[in-house]
């Protein structure tokens, strides 16, 4: 119950406040003649103007409200080290039990780490807690945590003290790698550089040395192992394997002690780029796809065309001067001797033998495919005649051998049935051709025979081989048995898939990792991994998956395509995933090089210090115990060596009100009457 006096003015404030300078104006002016009942009257008016402000007593019954403390636990994935989850259960069971006995209530948020890479949102779970709660009742918030807080700059406006019982030890320590300035595409055979950094935090004990062990490991291939110093940028040089994606993995071993291993790995991720594309088209006998080739090779502005075609032989005797032939002299030895090497994709396009390259170079083109080199050969008639290019040392490579044999009719060329599976012609595009048709007709084919071990992955006239694909050691080839593609370029009969198709064709020959036909890839969104295992033979077995945290797990594969067969899994933890199914492994990164969690592992009382510091609240080791809590008035210091304070808030909630007014207005009168009347008797008498 409380009581206070009110007033409930019976006119406006500024007509009582005139009335009662009127009053006084004229009681000052009484004295001033000299009258003796001045002080009376004075009396009289203070009198009225009390009775027009009318006051009351107020009664009050109250209901009082219990305290609140706002207790916010961190149980992110930095909180999981160590013994830390059991520190996190007996500090909030301590404090549990300690706001009990102290009458106060509680509110708990538990807070994991954030989505993406936010980090702990201590203060975010700390500000919607007090947005649920009476603001007068908060006595104080306490949060159970490492210390390692990442929106502490977010900290609420708070009524009462804001504490930390901070998990961990003083005896952690913990090493950290560092990758930092990785790019994130890179040109293939050129160096680049990435700077690594070994950090050792907290209590380092003796004797670990000035150096440690960093092992590189790309796609999860064979590792290569560095000696770093600790404590001190080492710039790396690194040169990517392959185009597309390279997950490179950088580990240094446990030391012994160490609080997690979790932040001695960094995976990131690189996209290996071609600076030029450089290739060499060699046409022969001028004809209407030569144009074709040339159009669909210089359309791409990262494509360094070096096109040379042989409009008349050697052997010719046209009278013709020698020096007026051509432009420029034929450089045969410059480019299929000197240079070679320095293409990536070797074109024939209807090339035949007519004595201006000579077998030497031919075999240096053997060379170069099987030294890793790509070459396709564009077949026409000449392919089946005594001057074939399959008449020379490139015999040993080509995918087919020629009958002497040319079909003139017309055809739908098709995929094969190992073509369904073949990533350079699944599911190629169909809606080209007219009258119900799915591709447009061609009407010149070459009868070949495939070599056994080559791949036939599309068919034309009755069935016969069309583009036959091959590996040749470290290099590929490739035969198409046709040089009408062009037909598919002008649109006839609708056309076809031209330019996909020789686009797929040429990056599968130059071996670019996302054509592989036997692979196992992995692709991440967020934080859904998918994963795809491409194949030629019968249905692989289920994926081995090891998460960053050595726990495994098996994932079943389902046919989506032909010959690709997928499967999903969300990953739960950020970091690096190893794939395996038979002989072929691969890895995925989730999450940044080094997940925020683990950036920071030592428990620290510096990042909520400045938050603390405005409340007068304090922190206390949970290893030191659970501290006691007790009530502090506000303003004053709340925290001390093993207890907390919480400032009592006096929170009540009004059940009834009563008014009752003090004097009763006829009283008022009465004295005020009296009043003026003895100052009348008084002036009278006198």
């Amino acid at each position: 119950m409380a009581r206070d006096i009110i007033f409930d003015p019976l006119l406006p404030l500024w007509a009582i406040g005139a009335l009662a300078a009127l009053v006084a104006l004229l009681c000052l002016l009484a004295a001033w003649r000299g009258l003796p009942g001045w002080w009376l009257r004075m009396l009289a008016g203070a009198v009225l103007v009390v009775a027009l402000l009318d006051p009351s007593l107020q009664t009050e019954d109250r209901e009082p409200l219990s305290d609140i403390l706002l207790i916010v636990v961190d149980e992110s994935a930095s909180q999981q080290l160590s013994d830390r989850p059991a520190q996190t259960a007996a500090a909030l069971e301590g404090l549990l039990e300690e706001a009990e006995a102290d009458g106060l209530d509680t509110r708990v948020a538990r807070v994991g780490d954030g989505e993406g890479d936010e980090g702990t949102l201590a203060m975010t779970a700390l500000s919607e807690l007090l947005a649920e709660v009476p603001r007068d009742r908060v006595a104080g918030a306490v949060i159970v945590s490492d210390g390692q807080v990442h929106d502490a700059g977010l900290a609420p406006d708070l009524p009462a003290p804001l504490h930390l019982l901070r998990t961990g030890r003083e005896a952690d320590w913990d090493r950290r790698l560092i990758v930092s300035n990785a790019p994130a595409f890179a040109i293939l055979g050129e160096e680049f550089e990435i700077t690594l950094r070994i950090e050792d935090q907290g209590a380092v004990p003796a004797g670990l040395g000035d150096e440690a062990e960093v092992i590189l490991a790309v796609d999860g291939g064979q590792p290569r192992s560095y000696r770093v110093p600790v404590g001190r940028d080492l710039p790396l040089p690194i040169a990517l394997p392959h185009g597309g994606r390279n997950v490179i993995e950088f580990r240094t071993p446990e030391a012994a002690g160490e609080l997690t291993d979790r932040n001695n790995a960094a995976v990131i991720q690189i996209n290996g780029v071609r600076d030029r594309l450089r290739v060499l088209l060699v046409s022969g006998e001028p004809h209407p796809g030569q144009r074709t080739w040339r159009n669909l090779l210089k359309a791409d502005a990262a494509v360094d065309l070096v096109h040379f075609t042989i409009l008349r032989p050697p052997g010719k005797q046209d009278g013709v001067p020698v020096t007026e032939l051509s432009l420029i002299a034929f450089p045969t030895r410059e480019l299929f001797f000197e240079k070679i090497d320095e293409f990536d994709l070797i074109i024939f396009d209807r090339y035949q033998r007519r004595g201006i390259l000579p077998g030497v170079y031919l075999d240096n083109v053997r060379n170069y495919v099987e030294q890793g080199g790509a070459l396709l050969v564009a077949a026409g008639p000449d392919f089946a005649t005594a001057d074939s290019i399959f008449r020379s040392p490139l015999s040993e490579i080509l995918p087919a051998v020629p009958t002497a044999i040319v079909l003139e009719e017309g055809f739908r060329p098709a995929v094969s049935d190992l073509g369904e599976k073949h990533p350079v012609t699944e599911a190629l595009p169909d809606d080209y051709g007219a009258d119900g048709e799915p591709w447009g007709r061609w009407f010149r084919q070459v009868q070949v025979e495939a070599a056994p071990e080559s791949q036939v992955v599309m068919d034309g006239l009755e069935g016969e081989p069309l583009l036959i694909l091959d590996r040749v050691k470290a290099g590929r080839v490739a035969l198409l048995g046709s040089d009408q593609v062009w037909l598919w370029d002008r649109g006839y009969e609708g056309g076809g898939p031209q330019a996909e198709l020789l686009r797929r064709l040429a990056h599968w020959l130059m071996q670019e990792p996302e054509l592989e036909e036997e692979a196992l890839t992995a692709a991440a969104l967020g934080q859904e991994i998918t994963v795809t295992r491409r194949t030629l033979g019968e249905a692989p077995g289920a994926v081995t998956v090891t998460a960053p945290d050595g726990t495994v797990s098996e994932l079943v594969l389902e046919e989506e395509l032909p010959g690709r067969f997928t499967a999903r899994l969300t990953g739960a933890q950020q970091g690096l995933y190893r794939l395996e199914e038979g002989e072929r492994t691969t890895v995925i990164g989730l999450g940044p090089a080094a997940p925020r969690e683990f950036v920071e592992t030592i428990a620290t009382d510096a990042v909520l210090a400045g938050a603390m510091d405005a409340t007068d609240g304090g922190r206390v080791a949970v290893e030191d115990g659970v501290p006691d809590l007790r009530p502090v008035r506000a303003g004053r210091t709340a925290a001390g060596r093993g207890w907390l304070g919480w400032t009592p808030r006096d929170a009540y909630l009004t059940a009834d009100i009563r008014v009752l007014s003090l004097v009763p207005a006829w009283l008022f009168l009465l004295l005020a009457g009296a009043l003026s009347t003895f100052a009348w008797l008084r002036e009278g008498r006198r």
